[in-house]
């Protein structure tokens, strides 16, 4: 399984980006997969952002980016998305999306998830 993901640059505060991460390979099925969001900021850990499940009917926030992400995917095009609103210089991390081939609930454990990209730098500037 690959995931590429996308979207990432320079922002000002109080701007928008949506990052896209697309799933590839021949055998897993994207639409029974769990995808999640996590971010890495310089110096610091590994955080969870949001997580999706399966259909799209389940959602996830981290209490950093709750109100202001939106995470959602297209099973038709094996990608899912992170709508980020109202970004602050704390955003500021490499964004990575991770698959957990479990049909469940979406989990906010990294050590759930089975893929990993290679993440997009996402810099909000002040």
């Amino acid at each position: 399984v690959q995931l590429v993901e996308s979207g990432g640059g320079l922002v000002q505060t109080g701007g928008s980006l949506r990052l896209s991460c697309a799933a590839s390979g021949r055998t897993f099925s994207f639409s029974r997969s769990v995808m999640g969001w996590f971010r890495q900021a310089p110096g610091k850990e590994r955080e969870f952002a949001a997580a999706i499940s399966w259909s799209g009917s389940s959602t996830v926030y981290g209490g950093s980016v709750k109100d202001r992400f939106t995470i959602s995917r297209d099973n038709d095009k094996n990608t899912v998305y992170l709508q980020m609103n109202s970004l602050k210089p704390e955003d500021t991390a490499v964004y990575y999306c991770a698959l957990d081939r479990e049909l469940g609930p979406p989990s906010e454990r990294g050590i759930d998830y089975d893929y990993w990209g290679q993440g997009t730098l996402v810099t909000v500037s002040s």
